[in-house]
């Protein structure tokens, strides 16, 4: 018969009189004889570039892969048989041909006879504060025109006579600045160079080629604005309407003409309202 092997039994923790050092403990004791005691320690991973993990690869479905084309023509009315159905929520597909069905259409246009005879609760007007032509609509602009939209439909399915306006501002000196970098970038003139009447025609050559990035966002929000009374300030229309105001208030004695301190921008040479000045306080006598 084989012989039995005693179990070897764990070296002896020095005696800390002996040595100095302290005794192990139970489970010390229990890893040496395991053979874990001698494990070594995993060093720390140390800056630096290291081996890059490459990303799992999506499977992408057939609507990334392919762009949607819209087939249905200008202002006709979206046929859904003729897309096909998608395995998720695909914006674009959705969304397009509606907002130009819906102008077509005249859905969202006022009728000035169904409004005559109403009592005033029954009307409902709203003008949208017309942003700046040169710049893009953020996420207050969005906010607002949501809840601008929410009030202007909500009369309208109660029966009410409804209008929403749309509209943009010339933003005067605001468009100046962007229109004379643009000259100055492109052919290193100045409006000096070109004279009032031609910066004037330069300006509204600016306005028509960059100035309807605002309504395409309205548009894309589906806004439900009638698009048949979209103004602009600088219209003639509106600029008569700018002068009658003028000549009410000073005929009232509101608007008159007095001397009093004003902001004078030396780079556009212009006056300037205060909303437009930043103010630096300067310590001491100037």
């Amino acid at each position: 018969m084989a012989e039995e092997t005693p179990a070897p039994s764990p070296p002896a923790a020095p005696d800390a009189a002996e040595g100095g050092e302290k005794r192990l403990s139970k489970n010390q004791l229990k890893k040496l004889a395991k053979g874990k005691g001698d494990k070594k320690k995993k060093e720390k991973p140390q800056w630096g570039p290291g081996k890059k993990k490459e990303a799992p690869k999506k499977e992408t479905s057939k609507q990334e892969q392919e762009p949607f084309v819209n087939p249905t023509p200008k202002g006709e009315k979206k046929d859904m048989s003729k897309i096909p159905f998608a395995d998720a929520y695909y914006p674009t597909a959705v969304e397009a041909a509606w907002q130009d069905w819906w102008e077509a259409a005249g859905y969202y246009q006022g009728n000035p006879a169904a409004a005559m005879g109403r009592p005033e609760d029954e009307r409902f007007i709203m003008v949208i504060p017309p942003p700046n032509v040169t710049g893009s609509l953020h996420l207050g602009h969005a906010l607002t025109a949501a809840v601008e939209d929410t009030l202007t439909r909500w009369h309208r399915m109660k029966g009410h006579a409804t209008l929403y306006v749309p509209g943009t501002d010339h933003a005067g000196i605001a468009t100046q600045s962007v229109v004379e970098k643009m000259l100055m970038k492109n052919e290193n003139k100045s409006r000096h160079d070109f004279g009032r009447e031609e910066f004037v025609k330069k300006v509204w050559e600016w306005k028509g080629e960059y100035g309807n990035r605002i309504t395409t966002q309205l548009r894309r929000l589906g806004s439900s604005v009638d698009w048949s009374r979209e103004r602009f300030t600088m219209d003639d229309m509106l600029s008569k309407a700018v002068v009658e105001a003028f000549n009410r208030f000073h005929e009232k004695g509101l608007l008159y003409r007095a001397n009093r301190l004003g902001n004078w921008s030396c780079a556009l040479k212009s006056a300037i309202s205060d909303i437009e000045v930043d103010y630096i306080d300067l310590p001491g006598r100037t």
